[in-house]
């Protein structure tokens, strides 16, 4: 009673801090009080979005403390300076395409804050904060001005910027499914706050996104892009009197007669080669080979998603990109993964099959296959499927993590010469839960009945 009365302050503070820092200079300017934004059941509905949802997920982020109650507080932040931009949508003009960038500024500045404070971190809530920093995506939804703009409706880019963030989230669900529950009602907590509260809260309210004032009434005009500096049209002349650079002085200097070899020291009898003692003059083969051979390390390529022949899908050498997305896919295309490191790749549609090839701390999201999944040749990556998928194929890869949805449970799953592979399946007497299973890596040859029988190594307490 005592702990659940703590967390519940806990909860409150930190909803007045992030209220006293979510709060956008120009909300004082233009007089936007409660009272004004209260206005409205769209707003009023926000607020008991905030306070209901929001406010769960706060609770269990103060009984975690540390960097989780930091990133909530950074979250709680995004939303309220959400609920500000949909209260000057009402007295604003719709924006153009250029001004647009201006009009969601504040809202990108809450959520690069909370990237910032999640992207190359050692912290061992990591999961945590990338899957509350990815989740504020799902916000961007209150810049959308319709077909041409580059998004999807309001609802579905609720739904697809919740399966990113859900990448991570799951991740901690599996992680303190045994050893602490506060992290798995933060994480329930959270998805919840998406999916299904924002989702129905922009059904129902913003369906075709928010609503803008008329062209010609009297409000405020939608905010401008800031100009450019104009660029001077004066180009400064090159003049023969600057003093010449590079080879050009070395060679002036040598035509200029001057006693070039001053300050050069003389070259004494011991310093001569033929004298020296530290040197034999035998170059070894070892250090001769190792001159020549090229370096492989240092050779970088430049990294590439596109549509090859309109077939196949290739995406290669991305380091550090947590953002790969492929949109436009169908059932005759396939999609290679090659040479990526600490990425996210989402694939949105159904696509003939997938490889994913020497990749490293990678991850992969995808909405079904009609033919296989391979994984070769990897290290710790991570595959989740969220429809079918009639194969998986795993071979010569150390550290693979599969998440199958309910329709994939069908799936035939083939390794070779791979080591700590984990399965991991809903939980069917839980909601929202993961279940483990680790396929076996060892295995016993018993000559029988004429014939060699192959069993899994069952360890003792298995």
């Amino acid at each position: 009673m005592e702990a659940a009365l703590v967390g519940r302050l806990e909860a409150a503070v930190s909803r007045l801090e992030a209220l006293n820092a979510g709060t956008h200079p120009s909300v004082a300017a233009r007089g936007l009080g409660d009272a004004a934004s209260a206005q409205g059941p769209a707003i009023s509905a926000f607020d008991e979005l905030v306070d209901g949802a929001l406010g769960r997920v706060s609770a269990a982020a103060g009984k975690i403390g540390a960097e989780v109650a930091e990133v909530t507080r950074l979250v709680e932040k995004a939303f309220l300076v959400g609920k500000d931009l949909l209260v000057r949508t009402r007295q604003t003009q719709k924006p153009t395409m250029e001004s647009i960038a201006v009009f969601m500024g504040p809202l990108n500045e809450a959520i690069m804050e909370a990237n910032a404070l999640a992207e190359g971190t050692r912290s061992n809530h990591a999961n945590h904060l990338k899957a509350a920093a990815g989740s504020l995506a799902a916000l961007a939804w209150i810049g959308y001005t319709g077909k041409g703009c580059g998004m999807p409706l309001p609802i579905a880019h609720v739904e697809e910027s919740w399966q990113m963030a859900e990448f991570y989230s799951n991740k901690v669900l599996v992680e303190y499914k045994t050893k602490d529950p506060d992290h798995v009602e933060w994480a329930k907590a959270l998805k919840e706050l998406y999916v299904p509260n924002l989702r129905d809260y922009v059904k129902k309210f913003y369906p075709l996104g928010p609503e803008w004032q008329p062209p010609g009434a009297a409000t405020n005009k939608a905010p401008s892009a800031p100009s450019p500096p104009s660029a001077s049209l004066s180009i400064p002349s090159a003049s023969s009197s600057q003093p010449k650079s590079g080879m050009s002085a070395v060679f002036a200097e040598i035509s200029s007669g001057k006693g070039v070899t001053q300050g050069l020291r003389k070259v004494t009898d011991d310093m001569k080669s033929k004298n020296r003692t530290d040197r034999s003059g035998v170059v070894s083969a070892e250090g001769k080979t190792a001159r020549n051979a090229p370096s492989s390390s240092s050779t970088k390529f430049p990294p590439k998603l596109e549509l090859q022949m309109g077939r196949k899908w290739v995406v290669e050498h991305h380091i550090g990109n947590k953002s790969l997305v492929i949109e436009d896919c169908d059932t005759k295309q396939s999609v290679y993964v090659y040479a990526c490191k600490d990425s996210v790749l989402q694939v949105k549609g159904k696509v003939n099959n997938i490889t994913i090839d020497k990749c490293t701390k990678t991850g992969l999201l995808f909405k079904g296959v009609v033919a296989a999944c391979e994984v070769v040749n990897c290290n710790s990556v991570e595959v989740q499927c969220e429809g079918s998928v009639p194969t998986i194929s795993i071979d010569n890869t150390s550290g693979c993590q599969l998440y199958l949805s309910k329709e994939s449970l069908e799936a035939s799953i083939t390794t070779a010469k791979s080591s700590e592979i984990n399965a991991l399946v809903p939980d069917a007497k839980s909601d929202g839960d993961w279940v483990e299973h680790p396929l076996p890596q060892q295995y016993i040859h018993a000559f029988e009945d004429g014939q060699f029988k192959t069993s899994p190594v069952s360890h003792s307490g298995a």
